[in-house]
């Protein structure tokens, strides 16, 4: 088995955990499993009251990541100004794309999650499961951008508020 090179992720760092959204190294600690040491990163996520704890080695290859540069949120942004993509296929299936999409860390395409789910007032409304993705997307959304920018989540959230309903007039 060859290592792979350490990962640049310290204590404090902000991260995106694919599966998770936006997390907190508070440590880096060694813990022996199976018999091997392993070295792992302790990653909490306040919001869900979780904690967890990721091999060193592995943590890019599962698709951790650094939080988006101020570029890819403004090209997020301008994601969400864009027209929504309804793809005419079976809900079952769209919704399974939609989840991969949230579930891959990208920004830009939970930003299409977003986008492609939000309903206007005038609009139908939505099923349940359309509106748990959308919440879904709209909260690792929001969350990465109040990260990046430093400020809090209600900021972010109508920040991406008022990019979705100027899309509409």
């Amino acid at each position: 088995m060859t290592k792979s090179k350490k990962p640049e992720f310290r204590p404090d760092d902000y991260v995106v955990y694919p599966a998770h959204g936006v997390g907190q190294i508070i440590s880096i600690e060694e813990q022996e499993v199976a018999g091997f040491k392993l070295e792992l990163f302790v990653i909490t996520f306040e919001k869900d009251k979780m904690t967890l704890r990721v091999p060193t080695h592995k943590a890019t290859e599962i698709g951790m990541r650094s939080l988006s540069s101020p570029d890819v949120i403004a090209k997020a942004m301008t994601t969400l100004k864009g027209k929504a993509k309804v793809k005419r296929a079976m809900w079952s299936r769209r919704a399974q794309e939609y989840e991969q999409k949230i579930n891959s860390g990208d920004l830009i395409s939970i930003a299409e999650v977003v986008r492609d789910l939000h309903r206007t007032d005038d609009q139908r409304e939505q099923s349940y499961s359309e509106r748990q993705l959308y919440e879904a997307a709209l909260e690792r959304l929001t969350r990465e951008v109040a990260a990046v920018s430093g400020g809090d989540e209600i900021s972010a959230a109508k920040q991406v508020d008022e990019v979705l309903t100027s899309r509409a007039a």
